[in-house]
């Protein structure tokens, strides 16, 4: 056997040798695997659960200001819009109507009560119109983010104009459908009760108990089906009626991977929050006792207004965490969709190369090639590019 170490240099009257040990070795030019691109965000390929878990938790982090810092200041605004109008509402209730005579009392009464009731709205209409807004700006913030770009809050509401409106339609058909669902029931069920007796009584519960579940199993197929419209909306730009079609679309054949990451987040968010928010309560608490021992009347009101200001800035800002990760993760599984079903890594890919080259010219990915999308995902008709 010829060993390496009695290679000779080569002589004048022919090639020269090779050693054998470098006879079959591999080329140092050969190809191999290399990893998916990763410019921000996530790396551009299908997503894994847990990369789609650190990715969505990524997002406060990354971009801080125009993500956490926007939905904490729209909650904040919102809460205390809220507090300020309902409350001005309840004081003004029932001023009037412990000034009121005994003979309009009862009337007075009735409608210091319809008047409190429809106060009620103002909170749920605001924060109808917050958690879109919020959803919006997030939305855009991880399609940009999936490709390196880090805006400022500025941009992307640049980035939102015009999609706002339709986002908040969204949101309130969605609303207005549970509503209206929640009122025919009730209606059904209490007009069975009233003049069925006692058989209708028993039937009005049964229907009551089916009809809850039903419609609990309808809310999570709906939301599920429908869970990447505020992203289909935002990024490619369509109407609301093809926006709901194309979230079906998107979701068909991945129902139960769609369905299962969104309550393991919200399973996440509720676990962190009674871990924080629980110790937070039992210090308040302990802290109220021990500022006033003896059981003063005023200091335990201002004991009791400080637990209440502290809880509410609590809630705050969990919920300003909860509405980012919330909404991030609905667009990461929009944007995981996407590449396993009409490889838009693929164009993600070459818009990054592109850009990286110095060509600008290459149009926003998220609109390119939509499948039925092709004149309505581009609405000003211009293939207007990602600037």
């Amino acid at each position: 056997m010829t060993d390496s170490s009695s290679w000779q240099p080569p002589t004048p009257y022919g090639p020269p040798a090779t050693p054998p040990s470098e006879q079959f070795a591999a080329p140092t030019g050969a190809p191999g695997w290399t990893p998916p691109p990763r410019p921000g965000l996530i790396p551009l390929r299908p997503l894994t659960l847990g990369t789609m878990l650190s990715a969505a938790f990524q997002v406060l982090r990354r971009n801080p200001r125009p993500t956490f810092g926007f939905a904490l200041l729209v909650n904040g605004t919102i809460t205390i819009l809220t507090l300020v109008v309902v409350g001005a509402v309840w004081f003004f209730a029932f001023t009037r109507t412990l000034n009121a005579t005994e003979s309009d009392a009862a009337t007075l009464g009735a409608g210091s009560i319809a008047l409190i009731i429809l106060s009620g709205l103002i909170p749920v209409a605001l924060s109808i119109v917050a958690s879109a807004i919020v959803q919006g700006v997030i939305s855009l913030e991880v399609a940009r983010g999936t490709v390196g770009e880090k805006l400022r809050l500025p941009g992307l509401w640049r980035a939102a104009r015009g999609r706002i409106g339709a986002l908040i339609g969204w949101t309130l058909l969605a609303t207005a459908a549970v509503i209206v669902a929640l009122v025919v029931v009730s209606v059904v069920v209490a007009l069975i009760i009233a003049f069925g007796g006692i058989a209708g009584v028993v039937i009005g519960v049964l229907l009551a108990v089916l009809f809850s579940a039903g419609a609990l199993v309808a809310a999570f197929w709906l939301f599920t089906r429908l869970s990447l419209v505020p992203s289909v909306l935002m990024l490619e730009r369509l109407p609301l009626r093809s926006a709901l079609a194309r979230s079906w679309s998107l979701t068909t054949g991945y129902f139960w991977k769609t369905l299962g990451i969104q309550l393991l987040v919200v399973v996440i968010l509720q676990v962190v929050t009674g871990i924080i928010s629980a110790p937070l309560q039992l210090i308040l608490g302990f802290g109220v006792a021990l500022i006033n021992p003896t059981g003063d009347q005023t200091a335990a009101i201002v004991g009791f207004i400080v637990i209440y200001v502290l809880t509410i800035a609590v809630s705050i800002v969990f919920g300003a965490i909860a509405q980012v990760v919330q909404a991030a993760t609905a667009a990461l599984i929009y944007i995981d969709l996407r590449m396993r079903k009409e490889g838009l890594d693929l164009q993600l890919t070459q818009f990054v190369e592109a850009r990286q080259a110095g060509d600008a010219s290459i149009t926003d990915p998220y609109l390119a090639r939509a499948p039925g999308s092709a004149s309505a995902g581009d609405p000003l008709g211009d293939g207007a590019a990602w600037s």
